[in-house]
């Protein structure tokens, strides 16, 4: 009802004054036919400087003195700034501004008194929405609101994070992390492990969350907000981190996205891959092509592999494995992880 559909329902609004010196910030300010004549964000460290030709202002007062001309306020904010956007919508409305607003910044739907504050003052309040219409129209479903609800984090992790990739699903990656902890405590090291699956269950995970049940743009926050969490709470030498599916399965592109944006949300200093050979239900591209889209994806080094032989050819085995590739490697199944610990420290070390 509220939602901006063309780029001519945001022209006819012109000048304004965009709240949120970021990507969102710029890039409505790079739209077709708009005018942005001044720029806020209750960020100190951007006040006074100048963004797209502007001097950022911290308040609105201070922007409207210098921008008398502005008719609307654009509302550009992240998830997590609801408090902030909410302000500003506010005073914006009650100083006859128009205002635009994003499903990110402020929901309309879920603040109606907005609309009922703007009528009241005979300006416009619309939103920049996320087009779910869209999506049901070609997909036949669509969810009834945004999925994407977690504030993005910055964090730089204190201990050394480790994540735990694989060529496919059920090659042993929940395993592996199991027994990279079990490796640390036999070394009376202190290892956080944090599992991105329902059914990681077992010790010494420490806690497991389902990453699939999240938005691709939420899982990179969850990572990482479990990495900080993890470290504030336990203080630990070393994380480990389950990743889920594979970045080149074939036959299974669906959770791809997922894999990627556990990897991206933990931004590891060094990376295990796993690979179960003849798997009897999934169709792996193998270990080169993880590797390589592992290292593509993220400024990483896969530094050991983790062999699951369960229906490997009598043929294949560790020493195989690690002359083809040469990577340390290791069936941790039958021999335990302090093999490929061994090949994290040796890198990090290095």
């Amino acid at each position: 009802m509220y939602s901006v559909k063309s780029v001519k329902d945001i022209q006819e609004l012109n000048p304004f004054i965009v709240v949120g010196c970021g990507g969102g910030g710029e890039k409505f300010s790079n739209l077709e036919g708009v005018e942005a004549v001044g720029f806020i964000d209750d960020n100190i460290n951007k006040q006074g400087k100048e963004f797209c030709g502007h001097v950022v202002a911290g308040s609105l007062d201070e922007c409207l003195k210098r921008a008398p001309n502005a008719k609307s306020l654009v509302i550009m904010l992240p998830i997590g700034a609801e408090g902030s956007a909410l302000k500003y919508a506010v005073q914006a409305i009650d100083a006859g501004l128009n205002v635009i607003t994003s499903f990110r910044s402020l929901s309309i739907e879920d603040n109606l008194s907005l609309k009922k504050f703007a009528s009241s003052k005979d300006v416009v309040i619309k939103e920049i929405g996320s087009r779910l219409d869209v999506v049901e129209m070609v997909a036949g479903v669509a969810p009834e609101k945004p999925c994407e609800i977690l504030p993005k984090i910055s964090y730089t992790p204190k201990a050394p994070v480790i994540f735990v990739g694989g060529t496919s699903q059920e090659c042993g990656k929940r395993t592996t992390t199991k027994q990279l902890g079990k490796a640390c405590m036999k070394r009376n090291l202190n290892p956080a492990i944090i599992s991105t699956d329902e059914m990681g269950l077992e010790e010494p995970t420490d806690f497991n969350f389902r990453a699939g049940s999240l938005s691709a743009m939420d899982v990179p926050a969850a990572v990482l907000s479990s990495i900080k969490y993890v470290e504030e709470t336990k203080q630990p030498d070393i994380i480990f981190i389950e990743g889920q599916s594979s970045l080149t399965e074939d036959g299974n592109p669906h959770p791809r996205g997922l894999s990627a944006a556990i990897l991206i949300g933990s931004a590891p200093d060094a990376v295990i891959v796993g690979h179960r050979p003849n798997h009897p239900y999934r169709e792996p591209r193998g270990i080169a092509e993880e590797i390589k889209a592992i290292e593509a994806v993220e400024p990483t080094k896969v530094v050991g592999l983790s062999i699951n032989l369960k229906n490997a050819d009598s043929d294949m085995t560790i020493e195989s494995f690690e002359s083809e590739f040469g990577l340390p490697a290791e069936d941790v199944y039958n021999n335990g992880a302090d093999k490929l610990l061994d090949a994290i420290f040796r890198y990090l070390e290095e």
